[in-house]
């Protein structure tokens, strides 16, 4: 299905006072585009709301860009749904360490839903996603804007996440190729530079130390069995539903992080790629039937 893709730049200030900018990469379905205003440019063929994705790419937090989700499942969204995806780009860690990454996507959050007209976004059907790092970011903004209360996320899609800079049974000795145990630590020792010894790691920078996981939204979320973060994705899942949360998590028989997305043709990342689209069309249904 083809794609019509804009790119657009936001300055804002940071929380921390910092002045930003935060570029947006928003894609959509072109049998729709013309229904956007941001699209159609003022020549708006049937003005319509549709769900809205903000997609946050993964790298480690230190590596990355939004055309990322060009190949992974924020263009399967874009692609197979009636939706809206914006996936915005962040400060990496080798430019700005933590808060910075948080930060500049709390802004473009705060920007699509103050703009949500100009995006053609319905805000009640608003939902995030990422891959890795970019699940992590989404596992921090959901706690972050349930702590502020100004936002609502309808749904949260963090794909095995990188959300617990503590070793895990998985991630603490795990030698598969691409991200391992070494680049585990490197990632986080680069992204927490900025906390000092003997501080307490926030919950926005590793969500997985987390206390309260009440009141997040819905979450569907797929991990191999080989890779570094597999049981720090069941764990979070395991909090939400303990929470009360409805929470689901698909494990899958591959050694390869990101396996989906370095390996789309095989066998398995075809199956997880099917069921990941499969159940971003239960999450809408549902939420469109709550709306009734």
């Amino acid at each position: 299905m083809a794609l019509k893709i804009k790119r657009i730049s936001v300055d804002a200030i940071s929380k921390s006072g910092a002045n930003i900018t935060v570029d947006l990469l928003v894609m959509a379905r072109a049998k729709i585009a013309g229904n956007i205003p941001l699209f159609a440019e003022g020549d708006v063929r049937t003005k319509t709301s549709y769900p809205g994705v903000m997609w946050i790419h993964g790298g480690g937090y230190y590596e990355g860009f939004p055309e990322v989700a060009l190949v992974s499942r924020g263009g399967d969204i874009a692609r197979k749904f009636d939706a809206v995806v914006i996936a915005p780009r962040y400060r990496l860690s080798g430019e700005a360490p933590y808060p910075a990454a948080i930060e500049d996507c709390h802004e473009a959050l705060r920007y699509i839903v103050s703009h949500a007209d100009e995006f053609g976004i319905d805000l009640g059907m608003l939902m995030l996603g990422g891959e890795s790092a970019g699940g992590g970011l989404v596992a921090a903004l959901c706690q972050l804007v349930r702590d502020e209360g100004d936002i609502k996320i309808a749904y949260q899609f963090p794909l095995y996440p990188m959300i617990d800079y503590r070793d895990t049974p998985s991630s603490a000795d795990n030698h598969s190729i691409g991200w391992n145990t070494k680049r585990n630590h490197r990632g986080w020792k680069q992204y927490l530079r900025s906390i000092g010894s003997g501080e307490d790691v926030p919950v926005y920078a590793s969500p997985a130390v987390s206390k309260d996981y009440s009141n997040l939204p819905p979450c569907y979320t797929y991990v191999c069995d080989g890779e570094p973060f597999l049981d720090e994705t069941v764990a979070y899942v395991k909090n939400l539903r303990d929470a009360g949360v409805k929470a689901s998590v698909d494990v899958y028989h591959m050694s390869l992080h990101s396996f989906d997305l370095l390996l789309p043709l095989h066998p398995t990342s075809r199956k997880a790629i099917r069921t990941f689209v499969s159940r971003v069309g239960d999450a809408i249904n549902q939420i469109k039937a709550s709306h009734l």
